[in-house]
């Protein structure tokens, strides 16, 4: 819990949300790509070659975002001695 008494996403559990949203997203492209040319194995193809592309994409979108300092607070402790997490 964060001094406010919300809880905190710990990153283990953003990195299993963030690979099974793209199990998902890779399984669905499959599905499509299976439909539009009759192959399952070009499908699997496509879908891999996609989630490839996608996870580094979004690696330098996330690099490049982080760069920017627009629409950033700086959020004071609520004990007002720091601690925090």
């Amino acid at each position: 819990m964060n001094p406010n008494g919300t809880a905190v996403e710990l990153r283990r559990r953003s990195l299993v949300k963030a690979l099974t949203w793209r199990v998902m997203g890779t399984f669905g492209t499959c599905l499509i790509g299976w439909c539009i040319t009759g192959s399952l194995r070009l499908g699997l193809g496509i879908s891999l070659v996609d989630s490839a592309v996608k996870l580094f994409g979004f690696y330098f979108h996330e690099r490049a975002w982080h760069r920017v300092r627009w629409g950033l607070a700086v959020q004071e402790p609520a004990d007002g001695q720091g601690g925090g997490i």
